[in-house]
């Protein structure tokens, strides 16, 4: 398997998010906005996807304007971008977030074989009791990790 670099991580989406299904899909972008990302100036945060019109489009990603390039021929910062997936599997996301009331929502933006990809989580939003349960786990791995540490 080869090294594939990840350029942006959602990792606020893990913590309060319930991610169900994960799919990988392409992005649409222009050529200022692929520099950017592979300088690693993009940002997932407070990014969400869509469904619009039957095609599904990423709303809030954050790609830095490219450093070098005039204003005139620059990207907008957060526009919108559209996500390119197959037909089925967007006609299954549809159906998914309609009826169960779910969420799109970006985890990771990365390289594969050339491409700059973004993975996607089909995702159900977790409520207070589930986030204090996800840190109360984290910091009793952490203890633990701790003491086998010691013991050495």
């Amino acid at each position: 398997m080869s090294y594939s670099p990840v350029f942006a991580d959602n990792r606020q989406a893990r913590f309060n998010y319930e991610i169900l299904e994960t799919y990988e899909a392409g992005i649409e972008l222009v050529g200022t906005e692929v520099k950017s990302i592979r300088r690693g100036q993009a940002n997932l945060r407070d990014s969400y996807a869509i469904v619009r019109n039957g095609e599904i489009f990423l709303l809030n990603m954050y790609i830095a304007p490219h450093a070098t390039t005039s204003a005139v021929f620059n990207h907008e910062p957060t526009r919108t971008r559209r996500l390119l997936l197959h037909k089925q599997e967007i006609r299954k996301l549809i159906g998914k977030v309609e009826q169960k009331g779910l969420t799109l929502v970006p985890l990771k933006l990365y390289l594969s074989k050339g491409w700059i990809k973004v993975s996607i989580g089909l995702a159900r939003s977790k409520k207070l009791h589930d986030k204090r349960e996800t840190i109360q786990k984290r910091d009793a791995t952490r203890e633990i990790a701790r003491a086998m540490k010691g013991e050495r």
